[in-house]
């Protein structure tokens, strides 16, 4: 009976000792500010861990660059993320050694519900359950976050629209993190469709690391009405330094000068009455072959977001079968009446982005307006033979 006496004592202090642990555990989100490349361009979250014996960042959307078909994966929207975890002091010294800005909130949470988020994010860690597929919207580092808080809080968690939140749609809330002139902003305009010229929900902008911290900052619980956040501070700021812009190898300045010659070839087959062959063909075979990438990007793929995209106005996949006519010193007689239709393409596109359906790359303005007097040029050049 003794022995059994203190074997119960000790199963008894071992549960006080677990109970302990987690009234001294502290659960608070870290939100990283942005970095210099476009992959970490839009910041990043994680939640912090702190027991009185360890202290770890559970964080998702770590993805595998060394997998041989990590670029194909990519691409066909089948990449595979996952979650990890990594001692705190190391991954803070890391995002300071990058002068990336970073905040911590502190969450007001019982015992029990620090116990809950503990046990999901170790058992979420665990090889078998750590990897998902990846939605840069609706399922990425950031919702994951959120997502983990609500499911074991019980949705417990009321958040309130912070009072300088704007009425945006995903693509200007992208454009807040990537410059619309830079190479990565051209490639995102380019790339992804009219579904993401959508107004985003309040609770969609969620989806941005640095919504993640001002929802949190305002949201409440529904239990008791307090605040989720008890104590909110920035570990680290980022230093601002000079920018290294240099705006002569920018989209804009690059496509610009591009255009101008295009213009100015036009301008002289005006003025001497003859067409340069090689031109018509390389623009052509350009759009044409952008148009068969947009397609495969919309068709090809499992991306929800590059589906609806109205580039195809301008990069006319057809183009590259037809490209061969303008090679000809007498085009088909019906090539005029494709010339009309291209035209009457890119008159949609202006419509389209008036009205707002889709907004287009600014980068691109200039080339547009060349390849229309181009059109233009061409459909009056061979009306005349």
């Amino acid at each position: 009976m003794k022995k059994l006496y203190l074997l119960l004592c000790f199963f008894s202090l071992v549960y006080t000792q677990a109970q302990t642990n987690y009234a001294n555990t502290q659960v608070s989100v870290l939100t990283i500010g942005p970095g210099s490349s476009l992959n970490d361009a839009f910041g990043h979250n994680g939640i912090r861990i702190k027991t009185p014996t360890s202290d770890v960042v559970y964080d998702y959307g770590r993805f595998p660059f060394d997998d041989p078909n990590f670029y194909l994966n990519f691409a066909r929207g089948k990449l595979l993320y996952s979650q990890g975890f990594s001692n705190t002091i190391p991954v803070i010294e890391y995002y300071r050694s990058q002068n990336r800005t970073i905040k911590e909130q502190v969450l007001n949470l019982t015992e029990e519900e620090k116990r809950d988020i503990h046990a999901f994010l170790k058992t979420n860690a665990l090889p078998q359950n750590r990897e998902y597929l990846y939605d840069f919207f609706y399922d990425n580092c950031a919702t994951k976050i959120r997502d983990v808080l609500e499911q074991t809080t019980h949705h417990n968690v009321q958040f309130h629209t912070p009072e300088a939140l704007g009425e945006n749609t995903f693509r200007e809330l992208i454009r807040q993190n990537v410059h619309w002139n830079s190479w990565g902003g051209l490639g995102i305009d380019l790339a992804l469709g009219s579904i993401i010229d959508q107004r985003a929900t309040d609770y969609e902008h969620m989806f941005l690391p640095e919504y993640i911290h001002q929802f949190f900052e305002n949201a409440s619980r529904d239990d008791n009405n307090q605040n989720l956040v008890t104590k909110s501070e920035v570990i680290y700021t980022k230093v601002e330094t000079e920018k290294d812009q240099n705006f002569f190898l920018s989209p804009l300045f690059i496509i610009g000068v591009l255009s101008l010659i295009i213009l100015y070839i036009t301008f002289k087959n005006y003025k001497t009455g003859n067409r340069s062959k090689w031109l018509d063909f390389s623009l052509f075979l350009f759009t044409g072959l952008t148009g068969v990438f947009l397609l495969l990007l919309w068709f090809a793929t499992d991306h929800t977001t590059t589906a609806n995209n109205y580039n195809l106005l301008w990069a006319f996949a057809l183009n590259i079968l037809v490209a061969h006519q303008v090679l000809k010193t007498k085009v088909a007689t019906w090539f005029k009446k494709y010339l009309s239709f291209l035209i009457i393409m890119l008159a949609l596109l202006v419509f389209h982005w008036f009205t707002g359906v889709q907004s287009f790359a600014y980068a691109l303005i200039p080339l547009l307006i060349a390849i229309a007097v181009r059109y233009v040029y061409l459909f009056n050049y061979f009306s005349r033979k």
